[in-house]
This record gives C-alpha cells, structure tokens and sequence, in this order.
C-alpha cells in the first residue's frame, strides 16, 4: 500500500489533467483494498484514471486507487480482483483456451471499472459472463458477495452505478468457455478479418482482429505507454433517438458503411438500431476530427474522443464537453450525456 500526500492527479489520468490529491492511497491487492475502505469511510475512489475527468482544484480528502491484483482460474472460471488492468484478465483468458472476453480485447481499465461500467464491446458486454460479483458494503461496513444475474444489467450500466457510493467492487467472477460464446458480426471487426486473411473462428484471430480494429479507430489507451494520445476514450454515451432522427443521423456516416450495416452495428453494439454513434450525432452537429480548441482538439482518427494537448487544463476541457453538449442539443435535438466521470468542481 502506497500513501502520498498532496500529490498531482494528472500523471494518473489518460487526459493528464487535473489537481491534487489531498491524500492519495495505492492499493495493490483486493486485501489492501477492503483495509482502506475499513479505514476510511469518506474517499473518492479512483481506478487507472482512463476514464476520468478530474478538477484543476483536485480532490479533498482520501482517495483510494486499485491498481493491481490477482487473477485465479480455477477450470472455466477467473475471477480477478478489482484492480486488475482488464486486458491482463483478457490476455490471460485467452491464453487459458476461454472464449466470452475476448470481444473486449484492450479496452482500458480496471475490472472493478469495468463491472461499475458493464463494459460491451462489438456485441459482447461484461455481464454476459458475470457469475458473483464481492463488494465493500459501506453501510454494513463489510464485503458482501452478490450475483450476476442480478445486478440489473444494462448498457454501459449496473446495479452499482444505480446505489451511487454506498458499494465499490472488490473481485468480479466470470464463467467463460472453452468454445465460442459470441458471434463476431459487427462489420467494421469482419472488414478487418477478411483484409488481413483472419479466421474469426479462431480465439487468438478474434483477439487480433478487435485489436486492429480498435487501432484503426483510435480507441487503444495503453497504461504503459508514455506517447499514448491524451484521451478518455469515448466522451458521451450513445443515446437512443427516434427512428427518424435515427436514418438522418445515420446519414451522416463517414466510412463508407450501408445504412442497413450501421444499423446493424449500432445493434450489436448499443442493443438496439435507434441506438446511434454519438460520433454520428457530433458529425450531424457539424463538428469534425481535429477541431481544436486552444489546447483541446478531437482526436484526429475519433471524433468521439477529446484530446488535450500540453498545458490543457481539466477546466477547458469541461468547457469543450458543454459546447459539444449544447451544439448537439441545438442541431440535432439529442441531449450528449458524458460516459467519462465528471470528479470534482468545475465553473
């Protein structure tokens, strides 16, 4: 366990803005964790930051941030402690023969982010494996052990999202399989199998597919890597809107895609074809890959992601997120609500 005080946030975030912790406390294990939390009854808790706004004022008080842990197989089963990056659970998964994470393939993050999320990538979300999930009760002052099926998945939310702070994810258990779970047929993914000659009935091909797929949508954040693009990935959900409002955002497709393939992508990916990319409503609002604000531009390969460039503040950033907002809300009449947590006070 690690314990710093006043100490910058930023080099803990993939944006590498905001302020200071005013007590910062590393936990290295699912142990670690639960003694922080048994200690502390007020704290902020703060994973690998990469998907995370944090104030330029910083946060007062404790904050907790898992980063590590143990992963254990025991057959078809891994359950992993929170602080695992999610992509060592995948890697590992895959490497053991088990089928049903690999469409999650480096997505950035803890697993107990992760689980907090319900992460869903190319048509496989992280509920569709979850067996029990244990979890600091901050009420009862105790880890308690929930199941999966029910937890009121949905997208890109869970149960935890819903009972705000009273409950923080200490371990997630999956059951996997040693045969595929998940048909690959989101078309940007099978473009990218059949360029590069890939079976995608192959675990170790599925793998290499999402991955490049991911790479050539700018979406790979890698905690390691020092030159990594300064994004939190996708900025705003993608929102529901109405069948009509659907086929003219639609319209506004760059890649070259059918209407019937985005729908059918929107599907697979949201869980349902009125589900639209909120990069497809932020082309219809008029924004563009590379817009730039001062030092905070959209990302040059993603229009969905915002980008900070040296000296950005969390403060511009937060400005850029309302413009955005109000644009779409203005043009298009579809409210952009942030998937990034918002931490801390911002004018």
């Amino acid at each position: 366990m690690k314990i710093q005080e006043e100490t910058s946030l930023a080099s803990l975030t993939s944006l590498g803005v905001g302020g200071n912790a005013e007590k910062l406390i590393i936990v290295e294990s699912a142990e670690e964790l639960i003694k922080s939390l048994r200690e502390n009854n007020q704290y902020t808790l703060l994973g690998y930051g990469c998907n995370s706004l944090i104030s330029d004022s910083g946060i007062t008080g404790v904050t907790i941030s898992p980063r590590g842990g143990n992963i254990t197989f025991e057959d078809n089963v891994v359950v992993a402690d929170s602080g695992v990056w999610w992509d060592d659970l995948v890697m590992e998964s895959i490497d053991n023969g088990l089928w049903g994470l690999e469409l999650t393939s480096e997505v950035p993050g803890s697993v107990g982010a992760a689980t907090y999320i319900n992460i869903t990538a190319y048509g496989q979300a992280l509920s569709d494996s979850v067996i029990w999930v244990e979890a600091w009760d901050k009420v009862l002052n105790k880890v308690i052990k929930l199941a999966g099926d029910q937890l009121n998945w949905c997208y890109k939310s869970s149960f935890f999202q819903a009972e705000g702070e009273r409950y923080v994810v200490i371990r997630t258990a999956f059951q996997l399989s040693y045969t595929p779970t998940h048909e690959l047929t989101y078309q940007k993914a099978l473009d990218v199998a059949q360029e590069m000659n890939l079976d995608i009935s192959l675990l170790s091909d599925r793998r290499r597919i999402i991955v490049e797929a991911r790479i050539r949508a700018g979406s790979i954040w890698r905690k390691d890597d020092e030159n990594a693009e300064r994004t939190a990935g996708s900025f705003f959900r993608n929102p529901i809107v109405g069948p009509e409002l659907a086929e003219k955002i639609i319209s506004f497709d760059e890649s070259g895609k059918t209407a019937e393939q985005i729908k059918n992508m929107n599907k697979v990916h949201g869980g349902s074809e009125v589900r639209v990319s909120a990069a497809h409503v932020m082309l219809a609002s008029g924004f563009t890959r590379g817009k730039t604000w001062n030092k905070v531009k959209l990302n040059d390969k993603n229009v969905l992601k915002i980008e900070t460039l040296p000296g950005a503040t969390a403060q511009e950033v937060y400005d850029v997120m309302k413009e955005i907002q109000k644009t779409c809300q203005e043009k298009v009449g579809v409210n952009l609500e942030p998937e990034v947590q918002i931490i801390g006070d911002f004018s």
